[in-house]
């Protein structure tokens, strides 16, 4: 028989609203249970959802024996705190984007997860879908030639006035919430690590920033630049230049079951088909893989870690006016 997961959410986050279908659809993942501050609002939560328990306590969740794994979609001041007693208290953890604020944290939430024998991974969903790998392998194998550039974007125009992404003592701010996205992006299609950064930033009366703009040199003389930011509409795409083709990746982060890659060379355009999983299914059946089969993690902590380590300098950049070098 197939051994499954059962999953409990810390929290009533709005993105459990895309983790919850995922789960639902998995033959190796089974949602549980659901943790919130009072039992009034995890019973109401778990009535709305369909899910079989609900706890008063995120205490109480981790410390439910038929709990295997647990998805923390908590404010981003948070992760690295119940990850780590999570993993104390033996639980795999899918932790939404970014793992954590400090290179430290990510560090501590490493440690844990050792010790504790238990899978820790990032929730940065495109980075388990089809099209994302079959990227990867058209760039490693020399499909468009050597990589010169990446030029990326996510912006969405953030109107809900109360929402923890303006925070910035809950580590709100574009960058930490979206921009990482295409720095992750540049990053894995380009293997291997900036070692410059430049970026300016828009800070508003929030006290976050509202709009970026980053500017990296890779050690291998690659370039990248991206923009991230709550102010302007919505704009999710990226394009990889190489010198034999081009290529460009509309709804980068969020692809599609049905999905496409735009090959230019010259003036002539080639569309390839992607057909993958709906967002998120890919995610949660790794999870499954790595902690029922053993399969390595698509996504190395290791990756998170100078994830953090980059958006850090950028914002060093942003503040200062200056290069950051990073190695």
């Amino acid at each position: 028989m197939i051994k499954s997961l059962n999953w409990g959410l810390l929290g009533t986050a709005r993105i459990n609203r895309s983790i919850i279908p995922p789960l639902r659809l998995s033959v190796r993942n089974n949602l549980l249970a659901v943790a919130s501050r009072t039992q009034e609002k995890a019973d109401a939560y778990a009535k709305e959802w369909s899910i079989p328990k609900a706890h008063s306590s995120y205490e109480a969740l981790l410390s439910d024996p038929d709990i295997d794994v647990i998805y923390i979609p908590l404010p981003n001041q948070f992760h690295a705190e119940w990850a780590i007693k999570a993993a104390e208290a033996g639980k795999h953890v899918l932790c939404e984007k970014p793992l954590a604020l400090s290179v430290g944290d990510v560090d501590a939430m490493t440690a844990a997860a050792e010790k504790a024998g238990t899978f820790l991974v990032e929730a940065f969903m495109y980075r388990f879908h089809q099209r994302t790998l079959k990227i990867k392998d058209m760039i490693d194998s020399g499909e468009i030639g050597d990589v010169h550039h990446v030029k990326g974007a996510f912006t969405f125009p953030l109107n809900r006035p109360k929402d923890v992404r303006w925070d910035p003592d809950l580590g709100g701010g574009s960058l930490w919430d979206v921009g990482c996205y295409p720095l992750s992006f540049s990053r894995y299609v380009i293997g291997s690590e900036p070692k410059e950064v430049f970026a300016y930033q828009h800070v508003g009366d929030s006290g976050i920033d509202e709009s970026f703009s980053a500017q990296m040199l890779f050690a291998n003389g690659v370039t990248a630049q991206f923009d991230s930011g709550f102010r302007s509409q919505f704009r999710m795409h990226t394009e990889v230049t190489g010198s034999k083709a081009s290529l460009f990746i509309p709804m980068t982060f969020k692809p599609e079951q049905r999905c496409f890659i735009h090959i230019q060379r010259g003036n002539n355009t080639e569309y390839v088909a992607v057909d993958g999983s709906h967002l998120y299914v890919d995610e949660v059946e790794h999870v499954a893989d790595a902690v029922l089969d053993g399969v390595p993690s698509l996504l190395p902590l290791s990756d998170s870690r100078n994830n953090i380590k980059t958006i850090l300098a950028l914002y060093e950049s942003a503040r200062t006016h200056n290069v950051v070098k990073l190695m």
